[in-house]
């Protein structure tokens, strides 16, 4: 076990998208970053190879519907730095098609991952917090979860889910000093978008008062907020970040 100044930050599915850009922000800050994905990317590759990150990043390839594999990862994290200051549950899937026309392993798949691999990994997690006596978890949610969408129930219910776990445990854990919130990004310019087509990105727009998509930074800045040790009372909340879409 190594000493560590820094805040030790577990973010899961950091290898792209919005999960890479929270663990940017997080290297940004200086921070010590854990973070796991069900397959490396060009990014993993790249703080990895930088003098500047690469002994401040830990990346493991996890499936969260693994529990074993969950566990293990925590424990390397743990048995390593010796703490874990902040949790960002992050990792996720989406199965799209009518609820009728699902497939079961497509449910069991979004399920899995998003539902339990979430509870699973917060569980493990926590249980350090509590030790410890302080920590923050944050949910990445979507607007999805709050007003539904049509083609993604599953996806929506998990989502939903997720916000009701977030108020659940700031009850449970607000009185040892560990905060958790909720982020429901609105559409973001990240893989997740890339199956809507021109037409569909520019209605998004459209509808949207920011009159842009937004970018894995606007929630990043939302997150660390959330996160900063200075906020020790902003706690079981829902906090939609899609630039006025849903107002």
């Amino acid at each position: 076990m190594t000493e560590n100044p820094s805040r030790v930050v577990i973010v899961t599915g950091g290898s792209r998208g919005l999960g890479a850009g929270i663990v940017q922000s997080y290297l940004d800050t200086g921070d010590i970053v854990a973070t796991c994905a069900r397959s490396g990317t060009g990014q993993i590759d790249k703080w990895l190879a930088d003098p500047a990150t690469r002994d401040r990043l830990l990346f493991r390839e996890v499936d969260l519907s693994d529990r074993a594999a969950t566990a293990a990862f925590v424990k390397e994290v743990f048995d390593h730095w010796g703490q874990i200051d902040v949790l960002v549950n992050n990792a996720g899937v989406a199965r799209d098609g009518v609820l009728g026309l699902a497939s079961d392993d497509d449910i069991d798949a979004v399920i899995d991952l998003n539902l339990k691999g979430t509870l699973q990994i917060t569980k493990l997690v926590s249980r350090r917090m509590l030790a410890r006596g302080s920590g923050s978890i944050v949910n990445i949610s979507s607007i999805v979860g709050l007003s539904g969408y049509r083609g993604l129930s599953v996806y929506s219910a998990t989502k939903a889910a997720m916000d009701g776990l977030t108020r659940a445990l700031a009850r449970e854990l607000g009185s040892r000093g560990i905060i958790v919130n909720s982020v429901a990004p609105g559409y973001l310019r990240t893989e997740m978008s890339h199956g809507l087509d021109e037409a569909q990105l520019g209605q998004i727009v459209r509808r949207t008062p920011a009159g842009r998509l937004g970018e894995p930074a606007d929630v990043a800045r939302l997150v660390q907020f959330l996160t900063a040790p200075e906020n020790d009372y902003l706690t079981g909340q829902v906090i939609v970040i899609d630039g006025g879409l849903t107002a």
